[in-house]
């Protein structure tokens, strides 16, 4: 009986054992499904999350500035709960839609070029023209006139015209083409032709060469030809429809000068133009008559004949316009200190117009000043 007592204790013993050992399990048990349940919650960094796309995939920088996602959820939430819902929507941790797509991938900004500066193109050229030599006084003051100034790097030593161009001591009229390509131009405006053309395009550069005009309109021709070629286009025809409408109306308001004639001086010693050159043509506008005309009816001198005093004091010019004042110091009161001048009907009525000599000389927008000159003194004759 005692013996059957003590097995009986024995056994209670242990089954006491086996259910504290099973209790203890089951705790340690639930302790672990408790901790992974939480894990999601308390470690749940945006960096982690999967993008959808590679190409819009997160950078630090941009990981920095997305929202930070909850390490922990709120009271009363279910922690599985939460985690199936960050699975489920990676996109809220990677980047909020606010921000730009361009701030968050560096890699789109290298492959990708900058976009243009809208301001800088509206401003350029439509030629590809940046740097302009200019070995032509005319071509100097067109250029500038038409807004290509700021392009031009060197001008000719007589291209002192406007203020602002770059006069250097180059030779316009023999041209060096190696001292023209130190400037590094991919433009030369210049008068005449020769080898010194040749030569500049043979180092590929582009030369705009041009001639005197043979009638006034070729002054328009010129500008809008040169326009094309700096891609001033609207700039060059704005101009010269400007100089067509002030010319009219200079040449509307002079009496008819039909009858009246003129002496136009080149220099001192007496070289004039007759109504073959561009200047006569400037002065047949007005109906003005000649007195050199004679002097070069066969065109050996090529328009250009040179007179004597004996010659203009026969001729008793009722005008004389002096495009020689700069060159040669002329004015009204030299002009009446020569022998046998002081008979002339100009010199006796003051009818000696001092002209500027690159005014009356060039043919570019300063035109429109020698002929405004030429009809103010013959509003002055009404």
């Amino acid at each position: 009986m005692t013996t059957t007592t003590g097995r009986t204790r024995l056994w209670a013993k242990l089954l006491l054992a086996v259910l504290v050992a099973t209790l203890v399990a089951s705790a340690c048990g639930n302790d672990s499904d408790d901790t992974t349940a939480d894990a999601p919650a308390t470690t749940a960094p945006a960096t982690t999350a999967p993008a959808t796309d590679s190409e819009s995939a997160p950078t630090p920088d941009a990981a920095d500035e997305a929202e930070p996602v909850d390490a922990a959820p709120d009271p009363g939430e279910d922690a599985s709960s939460d985690a199936d819902s960050d699975a489920a929507e990676p996109e809220e941790a990677a980047e909020p839609e606010e921000e730009e797509a361009a701030e968050s991938d560096p890699a789109a900004s290298e492959d990708e070029p900058a976009p243009a500066d809208t301001d800088a193109a509206a401003d350029s050229p439509e030629s590809g023209v940046q740097r302009i030599v200019s070995l032509s006084p005319t071509g100097t003051e067109m250029l500038f006139a038409i807004g290509a100034g700021e392009r031009v790097v060197a001008v000719d030593q007589f291209s002192y015209f406007p203020e602002e161009a770059p006069v250097t001591d180059l030779d316009g009229w023999s041209p060096n083409i190696e001292a023209i390509a130190s400037y590094e131009p991919d433009l030369v405006v210049l008068q005449a032709g020769g080898d010194v053309i040749a030569g500049l395009e043979a180092l590929g550069i582009e030369v705009f060469a041009h001639s005197g005009p043979a009638a006034i309109d070729d002054v328009y021709t010129q500008l809008e030809e040169l326009g094309a070629v700096t891609g001033q286009t609207d700039e060059a025809a704005s101009l010269a429809a400007e100089m067509q409408a002030r010319i009219a109306d200079l040449v509307a308001v002079a009496p008819d000068a039909s009858g009246l004639t003129y002496y136009h001086e080149l220099d001192n010693t007496l070289y004039s133009v007759t109504s073959n050159t561009f200047v006569g043509q400037v002065y047949g506008l007005f109906g003005l008559a000649n007195v050199a005309d004679p002097a070069d009816s066969d065109g050996s001198a090529f328009g250009y004949p040179q007179l004597s005093d004996e010659y203009l004091v026969d001729a008793d010019p009722d005008v004389i316009f002096l495009a020689d004042t700069l060159c040669c110091g002329q004015s009204a009161e030299t002009v009446a200190e020569r022998p046998g001048w002081d008979q002339l009907t100009a010199v006796q009525t003051g009818r000696i117009v001092e002209l500027n000599d690159d005014i009356a000389s060039r043919w570019g927008p300063r035109l429109v000043d020698f002929i405004a000159a030429i009809s103010d003194v013959l509003v002055s004759m009404e």
